[in-house]
């Protein structure tokens, strides 16, 4: 039986079961993060080494949170259709508009920080780190009047009906591969790369493509104040980004079309078209924040 590692969270086991499922059963080893707090790369460290010592044959790895670069010896097998993308609001109001003024939202990320803040500066924007469970128990605590998620996290968990409603990506870029999982195998295992192709999606394959190379270009990281989102549609792709300061000061948008079956040029594309535009300098100051 294919064993498919994954982190030990309650969100990283659903993820993995529903692959578990794709691929017809599977045994799921189970990895507890590898870090401190605020260090994303300890969400893929810890499968990284079970897959390299042969423990696993396939990790399972949310899509934004795995590096432009990746551990040596290691690949990308497939891209599983995709889940919606979009962040969303949950706490009171209809629409980021609807918003009170000067309310209390909690977020970990840079990005949405920077998106929020330039599209209403009045937020108070607090950092929150935890799991899914413990940031909606402290917006229920009172602590937070708000709290932005990923939509497809709360659908994969079941507690969609939280959200109130999702953030237009006018205001807010997802995260390059949010709402994506990702296969990974080693590079050299012909077999259990087949496995995991069998069940990948080529939308998603090219989306993700698409966003990693902007990433790649731009040499951010998980906490970088940047936003990409890719589409497919037919054969055209379009590709949309946000790069910003976290106080929502200064910010950079910009998108560009593309052919689907080219989907490292039109992300290409656009990164050059952002550094061109000033996204280094604003990169460089967000760095410190």
């Amino acid at each position: 039986m294919i064993r498919i590692a994954t982190r030990n969270s309650a969100l990283a086991k659903a993820q993995a079961g529903q692959v578990a499922e794709l691929l017809g059963g599977a045994g799921l080893v189970e990895v507890a993060s590898d870090g401190e707090v605020g260090d994303k790369g300890r969400f893929v460290r810890g499968v990284e080494r079970v897959l390299l010592d042969g423990d696993a044959e396939i990790g399972v790895h949310s899509a934004k949170d795995v590096p432009a670069e990746m551990a040596e010896g290691l690949a990308i097998a497939a891209v599983p259709a995709r889940e919606d993308p979009a962040d969303v609001w949950i706490g009171g109001g209809e629409s980021l508009d609807d918003v009170p003024e000067g309310a209390r939202v909690g977020t970990a990320s840079l990005r949405r920080r920077a998106q929020l803040l330039a599209a209403r500066p009045d937020l108070e924007v607090s950092e929150l780190h935890g799991n899914v469970d413990t940031r909606l128990r402290k917006l229920g605590e009172g602590e937070l009047d708000a709290i932005v998620l990923a939509a497809a996290g709360l659908r994969r968990l079941g507690r969609e009906g939280e959200a109130s409603f999702a953030l237009p990506s006018e205001a807010m870029i997802p995260a390059a591969g949010q709402g994506a999982l990702v296969l990974q195998v080693r590079a050299c295992d012909d077999a259990s790369r087949e496995a995991a192709a069998a069940v990948g999606e080529e939308r998603a394959l090219r989306e993700l493509t698409a966003e990693r190379a902007v990433v790649a270009i731009l040499e951010a990281t998980c906490a970088t104040p940047i936003g990409v989102h890719a589409r497919v549609e037919g054969e055209a792709l379009a590709v949309d980004a946000f790069v910003g300061l976290p106080d929502g000061s200064e910010w950079i948008r910009d998108r560009v079309e593309g052919e689907a079956a080219e989907p490292a040029a039109a992300g290409a594309l656009l990164a050059e078209r952002l550094l061109a535009a000033g996204a280094r300098e604003i990169l460089d100051l967000a760095e410190p924040l």
